[in-house]
């Protein structure tokens, strides 16, 4: 085995799964070098959205005093967004502990990735990492377009793309059909405007889940997430609606931003920034491998997003956690074997990562074969009723509603709405089984 250039463990991306395994790693007493291709951790995220207080805390017990957090995150709105009308949804939680906080990532990150250094984390910064070494089958380093390093295990935390983990067998090409493309704007706003319109105090946040709008009918959801002085909108569609529908990303935020139930909240804002990365959809019946001999993959890389609960940091966190934990035991009974990293796979089965991810996992499939019907007629015909419902016309009410029931019937075939029905079934049966 070569010495130079050796450590025990290299891990590949430096956002939050990488981070909580390398800082896991170090803090445990080993050598774990963090190689990350941006200048620093954080400077290719474009995510701006919500981390979740309590995974964050099993990594970093007092992120909340010093970390870069924007708003704690009390409001979460749910908006059935209709051509020009809408039908919406709060939930205030006024609890002292915070579920989530608004951050930036590229902020976020480096400040994880400061205080993983502080705990003895090599962070290598600028340097890709092009290949895997292996030898006889098992990953022994890394390749990178300056030198090579070598390391008794590598972890992959290098996004969703990961060409790492296809190249070494782990991945296969990712369909259309399981990876959503997001595109961002963050608006400048005064801060009194920002708590004016969305209804909150200095400090307190705001989350935003759209559906509809000009994504009607196709599988994709918007988001508005508030900053201090500063919003977050955009929206994600998987990449197989775009193409089948001929439209572009930005077509349909734009849409969504002039919605007369969005555009007062966003008024004589500021562009500062415009963004798009992709999310992994897939779900469960997606997962690729998650361990080879000398080897793991954490976070999007393995493909761990929760896109019914828009969870994914978390995720990230915890799998990076888990993965330092199995290195740690398989550097303790030096054996770097898949027998042994086969416990990373053992530890996400017992907690709530994969047991969420299959949960749901009939989730995608079931909005493939129906996006048409959940999230296209049904928001309609929802906002529909409270238009109805609301109106004042001299019209009996029993007669209202009698028409809307027919209406449900001829607009949507008869077949078509057993068939919803049937799989909406199936849907709560396999969540609630």
């Amino acid at each position: 085995m070569r010495t130079e250039n050796k450590t025990e463990v290299i891990v590949v991306g430096g956002g939050p799964a990488g981070i909580a395994c390398a800082v896991t790693i170090a803090r445990a007493g080993r050598e774990v070098i963090l190689i990350e291709r941006g200048n620093f951790a954080g400077s290719k995220n474009v995510f701006g959205g919500a981390i979740y207080a309590q995974p964050t805390r099993e990594i970093f017990p007092d992120f909340e005093k010093t970390a870069p957090l924007e708003r704690k995150n009390i409001i979460h709105k749910y908006a059935l967004l209709g051509e020009e009308d809408s039908t919406e949804v709060t939930y205030r939680n006024n609890d002292e502990n915070a579920v989530s906080y608004s951050v930036f990532r590229g902020k976020f990150d480096r400040w994880m990735a400061d205080e993983a250094e502080k705990e003895g984390v090599i962070l290598v910064t600028e340097t890709v990492v092009e290949d895997l070494i292996v030898d006889d089958g098992q990953v022994v380093g890394v390749k990178t377009e300056l030198e090579d390093y070598y390391a008794n295990i590598v972890v992959l935390a290098d996004g969703v793309n990961s060409l790492l983990a296809r190249k070494v067998g782990l991945r296969e090409n990712i369909s259309p059909y399981d990876v959503a493309v997001s595109v961002k704007e963050v608006i400048k706003l005064d801060k009194d405007k920002i708590n004016d319109r969305f209804h909150l105090n200095d400090d307190e946040g705001c989350v935003y889940q759209l559906f509809g709008g000009s994504m009607l009918g196709m599988l994709g959801l918007g988001f508005i997430y508030t900053n201090k002085d500063s919003v977050s909108i955009g929206l994600g569609v998987t990449l197989n609606e775009l193409v089948e529908n001929k439209v572009k990303p930005y077509e349909l935020l734009d849409k969504i931003k002039a919605h007369p139930s969005i555009a007062p909240l966003i008024k004589d804002g500021e562009l500062l920034e415009y963004s798009a990365h992709l999310i992994p959809e897939g779900g469960y019946n997606c997962l690729p491998e998650l361990f080879a001999d000398g080897v793991m993959i954490v976070g999007d890389a393995a493909m761990l997003v929760n896109n019914l609960h828009w969870e994914g940091t978390n995720l990230a966190m915890m799998s990076g956690k888990y993965a330092a934990e199995t290195a740690l035991q398989a550097l303790v009974e030096e054996d770097y074997t898949s027998e042994i990293l086969c416990r990373y796979q053992q530890r996400l089965e017992q907690s709530f990562v994969l047991k969420d991810l299959k949960t749901y996992k009939d989730l995608m499939d079931v909005m493939h074969s129906r996006c048409a019907s959940f999230l296209g007629y049904f928001p309609q015909k929802i906002n529909e009723f409270f238009k109805m419902f609301t109106s004042v016309d001299s019209v009996p009410k029993k007669e209202k509603y009698r028409n809307f029931l027919k209406s449900v019937f001829k607009d949507r075939n008869p077949l078509e709405l057993i068939k919803d029905g049937g799989n909406l079934l199936k849907l709560l049966w396999s969540i609630l089984k």
